[in-house]
């Protein structure tokens, strides 16, 4: 399937300003399941230079910087993808990871525990409960990551936000609902308070059956020793498919924003941002 994607995101300015470096999170990272068959990016003021940089975590980015000031800050994208079959269960976990899960054991990482130590930060204590039970129910750490997921989303809320902010992991678990980017934040913090390492992911995630609201999208990783990190998807209660482009992943879910840097200047600014996915052929 060959798919176009069509970014566009604008800052507007109460008054002129001037553009400090800026970060764009907004070139795809590497998956096996998909092909870039043509892209293409705009950015209005021209900046005076840029280049591509790569994060601590392995995040390629463009970086940019300007001259003189500016009203407005214009970033228009274009992608087109060739998504290939792929199938987000077909891995096999090691059996001695399993097994330490169900025994209740915390220190479920060996070697990687100290690399891993910023993605197991975040707990959700007041989750244990409820994750207890769900695990009692699981007949394997797979079974337990479907049905969480899939609770998740049947019993809190999706909602679209259009604040820039996170909530925390308490607040979207005692409100019962939240944005995908609250619901992804959420669950890696649940899955935190049992061991599990987890990285929050952003990016485009295009699904034909479901409503708008999801292409602009945030859904979270797990690592699983055996088959390195596996997307989950509270919002719709699905393991990640070929569907799912990120754009950037952290532990910090703040550290994913498409767009980071700063202005100068004594003025208000306005985001405003829209996605759009297209099927080109089938």
């Amino acid at each position: 399937m060959l798919i176009k994607v069509n970014h566009f995101t604008s800052y507007l300015y109460s008054q002129p300003v001037e553009l400090g470096i800026h970060s764009f999170y907004l070139h795809p990272q590497y998956r096996p399941y998909y092909k870039i068959d043509n892209q293409s990016m705009k950015v209005f003021p021209d900046p005076s230079g840029s280049n591509f940089r790569e994060d601590l975590l392995g995040n390629w980015y463009q970086q940019v910087w300007f001259q003189g000031k500016v009203s407005k800050l214009e970033i228009y994208s274009e992608w087109e993808f060739k998504l290939s079959p792929f199938n987000p269960f077909s891995f096999i976990v090691e059996g001695a990871f399993e097994e330490k899960f169900f025994e209740g054991n915390r220190k479920l990482y060996l070697g990687e525990s100290d690399f891993l130590r910023p993605f197991l930060d975040s707990e959700l204590t007041e989750a244990i409960e409820f994750l207890g039970s769900v695990k009692t129910k699981s007949s394997g750490l797979i079974d337990f990551l479907t049905q969480l997921t899939g609770l998740i989303h049947l019993e809190w809320n999706h909602i679209i936000r259009h604040e820039q902010n996170i909530w925390s992991p308490k607040d979207t678990f005692f409100k019962k609902e939240g944005s995908c980017r609250d619901l992804a934040f959420m669950q890696m913090a649940m899955l935190r308070s049992v061991g599990l390492a987890t990285r929050f992911a952003s990016g485009y995630s295009f699904n034909p059956d479901v409503e708008d609201g999801h292409e602009l999208h945030a859904w979270l990783e797990v690592f699983l020793p055996g088959a390195g990190w596996v997307g989950l998807d509270p919002s719709l209660g699905l393991f990640t498919d070929n569907g799912y482009i990120p754009l950037a992943l952290h532990f910090d879910p703040l550290a994913t924003s498409p767009v980071q840097g700063v202005f100068y200047g004594n003025a208000l600014s306005k985001l405003e941002a829209n996605v759009s996915i297209k099927i080109i052929s089938g």
